[in-house]
């Protein structure tokens, strides 16, 4: 894994180069080798994303997978700027992700791309557990579906027609 900064019109994001890897098509006339880039961005502020590229060329995977994750980038809700609101649970493929808050002072309890993806989003409280495949593209995918599913007490009460503190207790 890798770590850069990449400097964007308005905003900076840090970048994670997360599975760079050999793929190899089987011609008539013999094999094809292209490479897979995994990469996940983010500015530790409550917004991620997470891109693919191919390329004959590791640099150029990488270049696309960059360009790809700032088209899929997402707003993750905290809770008081450290943890998630809620338990949530993300599929991918056969990767399932679960993504519990945590106390302050826990850390981030999560291990390979799902990881990755927690610290830049800026969650620093937390807790996964990783179920099913272990592939770490389907991984990461697997803990940003979770990540979409987020919602804040604001939205649920907005959602039921109530209040917040008739949602919190």
């Amino acid at each position: 894994m890798q770590k850069k900064t990449q400097d964007s019109k308005e905003k900076q994001f840090e970048e994670l180069v997360i599975d760079v890897k050999s793929v190899v098509k089987v011609n008539k006339g013999g094999r094809q080798r292209r490479y897979s880039a995994t990469v996940v961005i983010g500015d530790r502020k409550g917004k991620v994303g997470l891109g693919i590229g191919k390329a004959n060329e590791v640099p150029d995977a990488i270049k696309k997978a960059l360009q790809d994750a700032q088209k899929n980038i997402i707003t993750v809700p905290l809770m008081d700027g450290r943890t998630v609101a809620h338990e949530a649970i993300g599929t991918a493929g056969a990767a399932r992700v679960i993504i519990k808050p945590a106390a302050a002072g826990t850390g981030v309890i999560a291990g390979g791309s799902v990881r990755a993806i927690l610290d830049l989003a800026g969650i620093r409280d937390v807790s996964s557990k990783s179920l099913g495949a272990r592939t770490k593209l389907n991984m990461a995918r697997a803990a940003m579906n979770a990540l979409k599913s987020m919602k804040t007490p604001e939205q649920v009460a907005a959602l039921r027609g109530k209040t917040v503190e008739e949602i919190l207790g």
